[in-house]
C-alpha cells in the first residue's frame, strides 16, 4: 500500500513526534503547483506552532487564489475526518498566508516563536 495512505490511517505504525496526515496535492488542470498536508490531531509542538493544516505553493504559481482554494477545500476533508477546529499558523512575516489563512475565516489567536496561530471552525 502506497505510504502516503498508510500515513494517513491511525493504527498505522510511525515515528515518535509523528501524527496521522492525509496529503493533497495542489493542481491546476494538470500541473502540479504544491502540496497540503492534514494533521489529524495535534501535539505540543504543533499545537505552539505546527497546527492541523499545512501547505506550500511553488513561487511561479503563487498569487493566484491556489492556496485559498486548497485549503477551503482542505477544511471540508479536515471536517469529515472529525476535526471540529483546525490550527492554522503562519510566520508572522508571511502577509500571503496571513491573508490566506483570513480569507477562509482564520480567526487570529495570539503569536508563539514568531508563528501567528489562527482557528478556523470546520462546521462554517
Amino acid at each position: 500500500m502506497p505510504r502516503l495512505i498508510v500515513d494517513a490511517r491511525p493504527e498505522s505504525p510511525r515515528k515518535a513526534g509523528r501524527v496521522p496526515r492525509t496529503y493533497l496535492w495542489i493542481v491546476d488542470g494538470e500541473t502540479f503547483i504544491g502540496s497540503l498536508a492534514i494533521r489529524h490531531e495535534l501535539h505540543e509542538y504543533l499545537l505552539n506552532e505546527g497546527g492541523h493544516i499545512g501547505y506550500s505553493v511553488r513561487p511561479s504559481a503563487r498569487r493566484r487564489g491556489h492556496a485559498a482554494k486548497a485549503l477551503a477545500d482542505a477544511l471540508h476533508i479536515a471536517r469529515d475526518l472529525g476535526i471540529a477546529r483546525v490550527l492554522i499558523t503562519c510566520h508572522e512575516s508571511n502577509a500571503g498566508s496571513r491573508a490566506t489563512i483570513e480569507k477562509n475565516g482564520g480567526i487570529y489567536d495570539d503569536s508563539r516563536n514568531g508563528k501567528r496561530r489562527y482557528w478556523i471552525n470546520t462546521a462554517s
